[in-house]
């Protein structure tokens, strides 16, 4: 897990594009963690990644309880509303994967001209639930690397997207992924984000319970407490060295 926050992140976007290397970003959530613990393709997505950044509070909190001082997290919806401001100024070229539906995507492209007017967004595509056929991924390939995107942002979820971007990355040659999971949807207008006080307070994660129940209940249920208990041992240990 990078040591780092929002600007240093970007700045580490910026001279990847400037110096025109190839590399990817992972948001690492209690969920990505833990299910990598669980998921050996995903995990070797992540470990292969070029930055692993701390996206939830409370895995901010962990660390600095293992003794280090991160200020604050780097969240994959804040990354990339602040990348998106910044490069209406550089002009650095963004390509959008993910999405609910082709809809959604237009409507997330459509809000972030609006927020952040001269931003460069060179393209789109809204992939469907299923698995892409070899066909239907060399035409996506093609089509990213003829925008002449310098960063996509991919909103495909975990651990889709990070297991995308770990298979893409070397037939892609926009210089830059990011995953940032339900930043789409967010950034879209479909999905209401917790309040700021619920953010600071690592609550996010009922906020979002709260509004999907069915769907989220799992996830939260197994792997909250999961984490929980393996920081508890990993502070055990540091505590005894």
């Amino acid at each position: 897990m990078a040591l780092t926050d929002y600007d240093r992140t970007m700045d580490w976007i910026d001279a990847t594009i400037a110096t025109e290397g190839r590399g990817y970003v992972c948001v690492a959530a209690v969920h990505t963690v833990m299910v990598c613990q669980e998921d050996e393709e995903l995990r070797e997505a992540v470990m292969n990644s070029d930055l692993i950044v701390p996206d939830g509070q409370p895995i901010v909190w962990a660390m600095n309880a293992l003794g280090n001082k991160l200020s604050s997290r780097v969240y994959g919806p804040e990354l990339m509303a602040r990348y998106c401001e910044r490069s209406a100024d550089t002009g650095a070229r963004i390509f959008l994967y993910g999405g609910a539906n082709q809809g959604a995507l237009v409507q997330l492209a459509l809000n972030l001209r609006r927020r952040y007017p001269g931003v460069r967004i060179v393209g789109g595509y809204s992939p469907p639930y299923r698995s892409l056929s070899d066909e239907e991924e060399d035409a996506v390939v093609n089509e990213i690397n003829a925008s002449g995107a310098d960063v996509v942002w991919v909103g495909i979820g975990v651990p889709k997207q990070e297991k995308w971007m770990a298979a893409m990355r070397d037939r892609l040659t926009a210089p830059v992924l990011v995953g940032v999971g339900a930043a789409f949807d967010f950034h879209a207008g479909r999905v209401a984000q917790a309040p700021d006080w619920m953010q600071r307070a690592g609550m996010e994660w009922a906020f979002r319970l709260s509004r999907e129940p069915r769907r989220l209940w799992k996830r939260y249920a197994m792997y909250n407490p999961k984490f929980v208990f393996g920081f508890l041992r990993q502070y055990a240990r540091a505590r005894s060295v």
